[in-house]
Parts: structure tokens; C-alpha cells; sequence
């Protein structure tokens, strides 16, 4: 790989993925990298995580965590002293994911201003990327190019289609209307999301009856500001199946609390292992992992604030809150009510149940099968044969340095991959501490050409 081959860069999709490696390209020693940053919505650095507009939307790791240095942890806490900011828990304060958002727009402006001229940004569509021997060319929607040597898709999570013709609804979309503070609400999912739509529906003063119904009825955990324990990797069993490693995490926790402390200390000192854990699996264990044990794992791994965590926690107590463990199976229009149909867990196929509500907010998450995707320029790569979904089909597949991988295995070099797209070959690449250890690799090799 020759520096000189890339000196113009293009980032497809301006959220935190795309924000944070253009920033680390443009803080490289090497003045010779241009930078295109495309984003069709106009706002950069927001994406789906941090343009939520509730103030009790929360990034789900605390202050001390969210710098975009790996190299300068303080980073993103000077930047909140700064903004006279209430900080009542110091660096282990949760902020607003909205003032997240401007954290990142900041470090782009500031990294633009290093390399003056340098940065471009966009509002536009990417409609495809096509490869050629000299670099790639970017098909804009409204009927431009960029030409450039290197492109990389940085195009995030992608939100699920709301489920069952549109009648249920997604936060914060046109169609979530205000409703009666006293209707009974059903949320389809439990996870992050649902944390959402439960805090809008808290922020609107609903009083109502609210259902969440998910595979397992579990609540996301909450954090506790607790150190992680010290792991060596050699105790960590690598390539192992899932039942033998699932053995050796439990009883290192029993251990841990036996001695005083706290499973989440064990499973942020896992952290640092985890993506090495999952490239060790074969694809049969990470099928299971994702189909017997993602979502005890998330509600473990992705927690909430502390003070949200407990007023749901005193929703439920309450009897507001009512968690459904079972199977969301249809919904249809009964008057001026949804009708939902469920089946909770264990009951036999047959054994349904009907409820009439309000209003139903699906809550799946973001999409996790590439090839169902509504992007047009992952549709055409796929299409192409220039990209193919990893074998799990959660993201493209790509190498270990980012490589999207063609139809026929051979890269090329011109086209890269970062964030939650590439989550079939590190699967914990979702959060900020993840993405920004992940772009600054890429922009050392990309501005170093080795």
C-alpha cells in the first residue's frame, strides 16, 4: 500500500463512526489526506444514537469513558467542564446523548482546523461506490461523483422497518402522535430501546398501563461505578465451545462476589477480550451465542444509567411497567385501538392472547441483517458483488484491518469498513470505546500506507 495512493479520502456516513475516523485521518503527521465526509441528513456526528432529543436519552457509558482519544481518556470530560454542563457524579456522570452529538461536531471542527482545507463535508446521498485501478468514485443522489483513491463506509445502524404495515410505531417518528396519558401502551422489545421509548412516554407524563413484551422479559441492568477486575489472558479460554466458556464466566463471578465484589467488575474486564473471544468461535458457537445467550449478555453488558435504571426498576415495583417474556405475533387496526396478538413464553403455539391498546411502539433494536437493508449503496455493493455479508449476515464481512471483502474473497485495498457494519468479525464495535480504537488503527494505516 503506497501513502501516496491515498491521499483522498472518502467517509460514507457522518455519525460517530464516520466523525471519529475523519478526525483521526486528519490528526495524522501526514498533510497530504483529503477528506470527504458524506451524510445525507446534514447533521454530522448525531446519527441514530445521538440525535435523540429526550434530555433523559443517555449515552449508556459514563463521562470518563466517551473521550474520542483512546489516548487522551480526559478528553471528552474537559470538553463537558467547559460547557458549565451540571457534571453531579464527576466523570461518572451519564450525559445526554443529544450533547454527545455536539462533543463530536466540536472535535470535527477542531480537527478541521488543524489541516485547513483539508475536510469536506457533504449533505447528500450516497447512491453507490464503485472501484476502479485508480481509486473509487462515489455516485451522489443528485447526480454528482466524488473520484477519490479510498472509500469507507462508516454508515452505522441501520433502525429496523416498524413491524406489521405501519401500525406500530417507532419513537419520535411523525406518526407518534400524542396519545390519552391514561391508554394502555404495548413495547415490542426490551432492550435499549425500549429505555427510550419508556423515558419519551415518562417525559409526556403518561399514567397509563405500559406492556413490554420481549423473547425473555428482561430489563436492561444498571451500572454501578465499580473498577473491572484484572484478567490475564492466558485464563481467558480462547476457542473454546460456548457451554465450556459460559462455565468459566459464571464461576469467575461467583468467585468475585464471594471475595466482595461485582459482576459488572467482571464484565468490563472482560471487555478488552471480548472481540479476540469471538474471532476465536466458529461460526456454529457464534450462532448459538446469538440465539441462546445475546440477550442475557446485553442486558449485562449494555446497561443503563443508575437513577434511570431505578425509576424503571419502581415503574415495574409499581405495577405501571409490566414485563412479558413471550412472542409478539401480529397486529391489526380494531376500531380506534391497536390489537396485538401475542404467545408468552411456554404456552403452546395454539395459546394466543389478544390485548387492545393505545398505541404500539416497536422497539426491535437496529437491524442486524445486511441483506435486508434500505441503504442504496450497501443494496448495490451487495448486489455488485463488490461487498457480501459476513457468514451471520449481521454486516458486511470484512479482514481484521477493515477490508471489505468482494463476492469472489479478493480485496483490494480501496474500500474500508468501520462501526457497527463490521460487527460480524468484532461483533463489539458498537460503542464509542470500540469505534474509536477501530478508526484510529485504520487512519494510522491509511495515512502511513502500510
Amino acid at each position: 500500500m503506497n501513502a501516496a495512493g491515498h491521499e483522498r479520502i472518502t467517509i460514507i456516513g457522518g455519525g460517530a463512526s464516520g466523525v471519529l475516523l475523519a478526525v483521526h485521518l486528519l490528526r495524522q503527521p501526514s498533510s497530504d489526506l483529503r477528506v470527504t465526509l458524506v451524510e445525507r441528513r446534514g447533521q454530522f456526528g448525531q446519527g441514530v444514537a445521538y440525535s435523540a432529543r429526550q434530555r433523559d436519552h443517555r449515552v449508556n457509558v459514563p463521562a470518563r469513558g466517551m473521550s474520542a482519544f483512546a489516548d487522551d481518556p480526559g478528553h471528552f470530560y474537559r470538553w463537558l467542564q467547559q460547557t458549565g454542563e451540571p457534571l453531579p457524579d464527576g466523570d461518572y456522570t451519564f450525559v445526554p446523548r443529544r450533547l454527545y452529538g455536539r462533543y463530536l461536531e466540536d472535535v470535527l471542527r477542531e480537527a478541521a482546523a488543524l489541516r485547513p482545507g483539508r475536510l469536506q463535508v457533504l449533505s447528500e446521498e450516497v447512491l453507490a461506490i464503485r472501484q476502479n485501478p485508480s481509486g473509487t468514485d462515489v455516485a451522489l443522489a443528485n447526480g454528482t461523483s466524488i473520484a477519490g483513491h479510498v472509500g469507507v463506509l462508516a454508515v452505522g445502524h441501520e433502525t429496523q422497518p416498524a413491524r406489521s404495515r405501519g401500525i406500530a410505531v417507532r419513537v419520535g417518528a411523525d406518526d407518534d402522535t400524542p396519545i390519552d396519558p391514561y391508554a394502555k401502551v404495548m413495547i415490542l422489545g426490551s432492550g435499549l430501546s425500549m429505555v427510550d421509548a419508556w423515558i419519551a412516554l415518562a417525559e409526556a407524563d403518561h399514567r397509563g398501563p405500559i406492556l413490554v413484551v420481549s423473547r425473555n422479559g428482561l430489563l436492561p441492568r444498571g451500572h454501578r461505578d465499580v473498577p473491572p477486575i484484572s484478567i490475564d489472558a492466558a485464563d481467558v479460554p480462547f476457542g473454546t465451545n460456548l457451554g465450556y466458556i459460559m462455565r468459566w464466566f459464571r464461576a469467575l463471578v461467583r468467585e468475585t462476589q464471594a471475595a466482595g465484589g461485582d459482576w459488572r467488575s467482571v464484565v468490563d474486564g472482560l471487555r478488552p477480550y471480548n472481540q479476540r473471544i469471538w474471532q476465536s468461535w466458529s461460526e456454529r458457537t457464534r450462532r448459538q451465542f446469538l440465539r441462546h445467550v445475546r440477550p442475557f449478555w446485553n442486558v449485562h453488558r449494555h446497561r443503563v444509567p443508575p437513577h434511570l435504571h431505578q425509576r424503571m426498576v419502581d415503574a415495574v415495583a409499581s405495577g405501571q411497567v409490566t414485563l412479558i417474556a413471550g412472542h409478539f405475533l401480529d397486529v391489526s387496526r380494531h376500531e380506534d385501538m391497536a390489537r396485538a396478538t401475542i404467545r408468552r413464553r411456554g404456552l403452546p403455539a395454539e395459546a394466543t392472547e389478544t390485548i387492545d391498546v393505545a398505541r404500539v411502539y416497536d422497539c426491535g433494536g437496529v437491524s442486524v441483517d445486511v441483506r435486508a437493508s434500505s441503504n442504496p449503496v450497501i443494496r448495490d455493493l451487495v448486489a455488485s458483488g463488490a461487498a457480501r455479508p459476513d457468514a451471520l449476515n449481521i454486516g458486511l464481512d470484512v479482514t481484521t484491518t477493515c477490508d471489505v471483502i468482494p463476492a469472489e474473497g479478493a480485496v483490494s485495498g480501496r474500500l474500508f469498513a468501520v462501526g457497527p457494519l463490521t460487527r460480524g468479525r468484532f461483533f463489539e464495535i458498537e460503542a464509542i470505546p470500540d469505534i474509536r480504537v477501530q478508526c484510529a488503527t485504520l487512519a494510522r494505516r491509511l495515512a502511513t500506507g502500510s
